[in-house]
Formats: C-alpha cells, structure tokens, sequence
C-alpha cells in the first residue's frame, strides 16, 4: 500500500463496490434473456411497490439521470409496460403505472433477481445475513446524515 493510497486488502468501501459491481453482473446476466436491464427492472419494481411515481422520483430510486429514466420510460410506454397520462393532473409530473404486461414481466424479472440474491447469500446463516443488513443500513445513514 502506498502511503497516499487506499490498501484495497483492507478498504471496505472497495470492497461494497465490488460486490455492487458483481450483484449488479449477475442481475444483468438473469435479466437480459427477459430483456431487461437492472435499471428497467428496477423501474417496474419501483412501480409496483409506489405506483404512480413520476420521472425524476424513478431517476432516484433507479440511481440513473432523469434522462436515462425518461428514455427508459418512452420505451416502457411503448412496449405497453407502463401508462402515463398524456398531460400532467397536477403541475408537471407525469405519474407512471404498471399495465397487467408490466406485472408480467416483473414478475418474471423478480424471479430471477431472487435466484441471484439467494445465491449471494447462500454461504450465510440467517444471523450474519440480519447482521449484514443492519451494517449496511447502518452505513447508509452514516453517510447521508453526514456523519
């Protein structure tokens, strides 16, 4: 390890990106013969669990630009995945909602996210798994809150 540098042996941080970077791999690698990417994915399952969200509430929740979600979404629009209202009910959003083809293919996609997040999980006892998340969420907070 250099002096300036992070060791990335030890470095937590590289580490949670590279576990990112792995989980995010092998959603793809489940996702595409669906046709879908981890962001599209990650639209739907927003969808069914906020129904209604706009654009830029999507972008957030899907870790993407609001370009990228308003693409994404046009495309979803398109393929009969999701509705929106051809003009704004209140001020400029657009609230977006699953069709019945969208719930399809969601569940389909949760299916196979789940396969892939039991298999990340395979190797732990259900106290280290609760103990994970907690350090994560704890993580989380820390570093929102600005601690």
């Amino acid at each position: 390890m250099s002096q300036d540098g992070v060791d990335l042996e030890t470095s937590l941080g590289y580490l949670l990106k590279e576990a990112s970077s792995v989980l995010r791999a092998a959603m793809e690698e489940v996702l595409r013969p669906l046709g879908m990417s981890v962001t599209h994915y990650s639209c739907l399952e927003l969808l069914a669990q906020r129904p209604g969200l706009s654009n830029s509430q999507l972008a957030r929740g899907a870790f993407v630009t609001r370009q990228s979600m308003n693409v994404l979404l046009q495309t979803l629009e398109r393929e009969g995945h999701v509705t929106r209202p051809a003009e704004a009910p209140v001020g400029k959003a657009l609230p977006t909602r699953l069709t019945p083809r969208g719930r399809r293919s969601l569940e389909k996609a949760s299916t196979a996210v789940r396969s892939v997040e039991a298999r990340m999980l395979a190797g732990m006892t259900e106290t280290e798994r609760a103990g994970a998340f907690r350090s994560l969420q704890s993580m989380v907070r820390s570093l929102r809150d600005g601690a």
